[in-house]
């Protein structure tokens, strides 16, 4: 296919498409929310015509009847699907934080699934080419925070895609925490890890077609050209409980849209010894260790944080750390998601966790510093900064990258 037609459903032809019936909203009549894949299947897959196409998915990967988009594709003649390529936790999402299903054929369509998992560069590019497709599309739920892996595995293949000569296209689907703003510290470089690429902020405020536009344009020097296939009746300010769309969770650990609106912030507890609540059926809005006590929860709803509220907690993890223990810690209970934000919440937490536990310590190989993208929120806790301070250390980055970003928003 000419690379001309890249742009076919992005911009000003969006409007071409139909755009389905409307759905009642207030104050007045508002378009239903559509996902890329839905567009491109009403428009008869013709982005794709005369491609062999392999498409990196995972379980959110379905249509708002709930069926698998691969089994959609694989039944349909109009467009010729020979691959599957799964990243972290798998295609299948049957994989653990950190693992991934290898290669094999799907049971349910005989096709072969290729690992992506921490492959990049050319070991990547040699997947692609060995699986024989031509264009290679990306469809899966993001949460919204740069160490969420999803995003990075976008970024990994659409360079090896460019190293392979393979098209490339990519299905949005809703930022489920909104698109609203950008909030956090912004990665630096040396800091990147699988956890993160490159610089962006740690609650991106992006959807999956920003950020691959955003990659090529500043980070893969516009060698790739992928084409976006952008939502219709998304709004940046559109929670996804208003999407209309079943949640799948994007991994094991994120159980419901309640996870991905905490996650930007809790999930730094990873990098110390506190639980993040794995194994437990609250991930990231339960946090604990053994001899954490109800004064946590004090000290930190003593901050007056806006839009939560912490209940003293107890609960035991059926797996990682503290499995089959109980410990003491407390549970977010957000209550205004408006005005929640929650990259401060989670520095608020880890410094009144520091201040009100002795045991207390992050992971010995600093891990918090790949996560936050740099060792500055550690060190400055170690140092007795207050939540203000660490949090305003990073406003000049941060508005620098709100400016990069401006450029790739591709919804009001």
């Amino acid at each position: 296919m000419d690379l001309s037609r890249r742009n076919l459903l992005t911009s000003a032809t969006m409007a071409a498409l139909p755009a389905g019936p409307g759905r009642p909203d207030t104050p007045a009549h508002r378009e239903e929310l559509r996902t890329g894949f839905e567009r491109l299947a009403a428009d008869g897959y013709s982005l794709l015509q005369g491609q062999r196409v392999g498409i990196i998915t995972n379980p959110t990967g379905i249509t708002r009847d709930a069926r698998h988009i691969v089994d959609v594709m694989h039944e349909d003649p109009r467009v010729k699907l020979t691959a599957v390529f799964g990243p972290e936790h798998g295609f299948r999402g049957t994989a653990q934080a950190g693992g991934s299903e290898g290669r094999y054929d799907d049971p349910a369509t005989g096709l072969p699934v290729y690992d992506t998992y921490l492959k990049s560069g050319k070991p990547l590019a040699d997947i692609f080419t060995a699986s024989g497709v031509d264009t290679v599309v990306f469809d899966i739920q993001d949460v919204g925070a740069r160490f969420y892996t999803y995003i990075w595995t976008l970024y990994d293949c659409m360079e090896a895609a460019r190293l392979a000569g393979r098209r490339f296209v990519v299905l949005d689907r809703p930022n489920p925490v909104t698109g609203r703003a950008a909030q956090g510290p912004v990665l630096h470089e040396e800091f990147a890890t699988f956890v993160g690429r490159q610089p962006i902020a740690q609650a991106h405020g992006m959807t999956v077609a920003e950020l691959a536009e955003l990659f090529d344009g500043e980070f893969l020097n516009k060698s790739v050209a992928p084409a976006t296939v952008l939502m219709t009746g998304w709004k940046r300010s559109d929670w996804y409980d208003g999407a209309g769309l079943p949640w799948v969770p994007p991994s094991p650990n994120m159980p419901t849209p309640d996870t991905a609106l905490v996650y930007s912030g809790t999930c730094m507890f990873e990098g110390t010894n506190v639980s993040e609540g794995r194994g437990t059926t609250r991930p990231f809005e339960l946090l604990g260790a053994d001899g954490i006590d109800g004064r946590w929860a004090a000290a930190v709803n003593a901050l007056g944080l806006p839009g939560v509220r912490f209940r003293e907690a107890y609960f035991t993890p059926t797996f990682s750390k503290f499995q089959g223990k109980t410990v003491g810690g407390v549970q977010i209970h957000v209550t205004d998601r408006g005005a929640y934000d929650p990259v401060r919440t989670g520095i608020a937490l880890l410094v009144t966790a520091k201040q009100v536990w002795d045991g207390f310590a992050w992971r010995p190989d600093n891990w918090i510093d790949k996560l936050t993208g740099s060792d500055r929120v550690r060190t400055m806790i170690d140092a007795g900064a207050a939540t203000d301070e660490v949090v305003g250390a990073w406003q000049e980055e941060l508005e620098a990258f709100r400016r990069t970003r401006k450029g790739y928003l591709r919804y009001g």
